[in-house]
């Protein structure tokens, strides 16, 4: 387990605390940026996370994939190259001491963009590891980052300077210890490339039945290699992961369209509503109808489901 020792803030705190003054999660105006904060320490939530950038300027998170930990604070930044299913845990947090931070989900096509005119190598890397990591936060990439906060102060500017500063803070990222990871997500010839792209094919073929060797033939893998990079990137089997999705949408349709066990099984793909009973209660801890009860009395901000910000 990767763990570091917290730091007590960075600018990025000072230019985030006056834009998050509740706790959640909040979008913002630049496309793909959206900032949280949390009042204090709390047990691992689960979450999807998009290929992302993800800072805390105050306090400690700590993301949960495959068994493995990876804790991030304002010195080390968590990144993720694919849509990863996990677990998200405040570890250090206070209502005079919010933890504070961003989430910037990485453009494809930018970070493309920039390596090609950079020069950096797209060519497939060396295995490294899940499809999460930790890196070291430059000033570099800090004062871009904060740059960007800047312009919320200035939306007329956005639409100018927005894709300048994006442009900076993926070809930042490309530069730090993180940068072979995150070009798995560009490297056509790489695993990570194909495992994305059948994660892609996952996501909107959730209710089908799943067979290995047709989905690995489509990422043109064999099916042993498609089921070990698979599992290596996203700690989970294919299987496994197609079973996240649909218990986690079954969720969504049961607490947002108020669908009953029953029909939100059926609507996800399961053909036993007690299969689905037993397999939700293994992933979130308590049945079907006592988590919605649990998840229509808390708050607003609280009810996150699917992807969510970390």
């Amino acid at each position: 387990m990767i763990h570091i020792s917290p730091r007590h803030e960075s600018t990025l705190a000072l230019n985030i605390d006056p834009r998050v003054s509740a706790p959640g999660d909040f979008a913002t105006a630049i496309p793909g940026l959206s900032l949280f904060r949390r009042d204090q320490p709390a047990p691992p939530a689960v979450c999807m996370i998009e290929p992302s950038l993800i800072l805390v300027g105050r306090g400690e998170k700590r993301l949960w994939v495959g068994g493995e930990g990876y804790s991030y604070d304002p010195s080390r930044f968590l990144v993720t190259s694919l849509d990863l299913p996990a677990n998200s845990e405040v570890m250090l947090a206070s209502p005079t001491q919010p933890c504070v931070g961003l989430v910037l989900k990485l453009d494809v096509s930018m970070l493309a963009e920039v390596i090609t005119k950079s020069g950096l190598p797209a060519k497939r890397q060396q295995s490294t590891g899940t499809g999460a990591g930790i890196g070291s936060l430059s000033s570099a990439l800090e004062g871009a980052l904060d740059r960007l906060l800047a312009l919320l102060d200035e939306p007329e500017a956005i639409p100018v300077l927005a894709p300048l500063i994006l442009r900076e803070i993926h070809y930042r990222l490309l530069n730090t210890d993180q940068g072979a990871r995150v070009r798995q997500i560009t490297a056509v010839d790489g695993q990570g490339y194909r495992i994305a792209k059948a994660i892609d094919w996952l996501k909107v073929n959730y209710t089908a039945a799943l067979r290995i060797d047709d989905l690995a033939a489509r990422v043109q893998m064999s099916a042993p290699t498609f089921h070990l990079h698979f599992r290596q990137l996203t700690g989970m089997s294919p299987l496994q992961y197609q079973k996240w999705m649909r218990l986690n949408e079954a969720r969504r349709l049961m607490l947002m369209e108020r669908l009953d066990v029953s029909r939100a099984a059926f609507a996800v793909g399961y053909e036993s509503p007690s299969q689905f009973s037993r397999e939700y209660g293994r992933l979130f801890g308590t049945a079907p109808s006592r988590d919605m009860a649990l998840l229509r009395g808390q708050p607003l901000e609280a009810k996150a489901l699917g992807t969510t910000t970390i």
